[in-house]
């Protein structure tokens, strides 16, 4: 099977790439100096030079405080780009997976939300995450649409290795602690990508690391595995004020996975043992 992963020069991307080739499928990695995807053109013309028999869609403008203002960007990207990459995988006849995100939602309430729960974002990002999400619904009949949160993988930056970062140079930190959600692992994600694009269990789901934390409590757990002694002050999200407006709940069900016969990854501060043991060997 091949597959054109865009966004390889990212977290997800990477590892999808990599997962896909030790497991003998033809993976073809692209990044943004590889390809414009808000191109019309120049999309069409490198899926038909690939034809690749799926894509998965990890390409996006993640900078959300930045998103407020430099809005055309953001929608050329993940709305744009979209489109164009869902009429290509049509037009050559691909599978395609979107990745999307928990800020589709609100998050209100405390309840994990579940695939059928009406999307209501809160932020510039959130919004053109959901326009993507509707272009693909409406461009294609059979469609792989998949909301995570919190990630971290071995390559580029994340929370995990801010926190390291810092560790080095401070021994107390204020961290917001009302704001819960799942962090996942890169590793275990693509996993699960790769296996559900290889079927015809199409739909939206979504896919986390099992458990929930607050961030200061993700923190926490960073510096006691790593036996850094920094005391984590749990603040408010009032108490450390961003461009953009985050949500609160990030919980999501997984049940839907479990439901098509997916396994659920694995939980999150075993990820997180996985991943420093990984990110250790690497600095190495």
């Amino acid at each position: 099977m091949k597959i054109l992963v865009t966004g390889y020069t990212g977290q997800l991307g990477y590892d999808v790439v990599c997962e896909g080739t030790n497991h003998g499928l033809e993976m073809i990695g692209v990044g943004s100096n590889d390809l414009d995807i808000s191109d019309e053109q120049s999309v069409y013309q490198y899926v038909k030079e690939i034809n690749p028999d799926a894509i998965i869609h990890c390409a996006a403008y993640t900078a959300v405080d930045k998103a407020e203002d430099d809005k055309e960007n953001c929608w050329n990207v993940n709305v744009n780009g979209t489109k164009y990459l869902t009429n290509a995988a049509k037009d050559f006849n691909a599978k395609f997976m979107y990745i999307s995100t928990d800020y589709v939602f609100d998050g209100l309430g405390e309840i994990p939300f579940v695939e059928t729960d009406a999307p209501n974002p809160v932020g510039y990002y959130g919004q053109t995450k959901l326009e993507g999400e509707k272009a693909v619904q409406s461009l294609l009949s059979e469609w792989f649409i998949v909301r995570i949160s919190w990630v971290f993988g071995l390559n580029g930056n994340n929370f995990v290795k801010t926190m390291l970062r810092l560790a080095e140079t401070r021994d107390e930190l204020n961290v917001v602690g009302d704001q819960v959600g799942s962090p996942t692992n890169t590793y275990d994600l693509s996993r699960l990508l790769l296996k559900m694009v290889q079927t015809n269990k199409y739909g939206i789901y979504h896919a986390t690391n099992e458990g929930f934390c607050s961030w200061a409590e993700f923190a926490e757990e960073i510096f006691n595995v790593t036996e850094k002694k920094v005391k984590v002050n749990s603040i408010t999200m009032e108490e450390y004020p961003t461009r953009a407006v985050r949500p609160k709940n990030s919980r999501m069900s997984k049940q839907k996975l479990i439901d098509n016969g997916f396994n659920p990854l694995p939980g999150w501060q075993d990820s997180l043992k996985s991943y420093l043991i990984a990110l250790k060997h690497e600095v190495k």
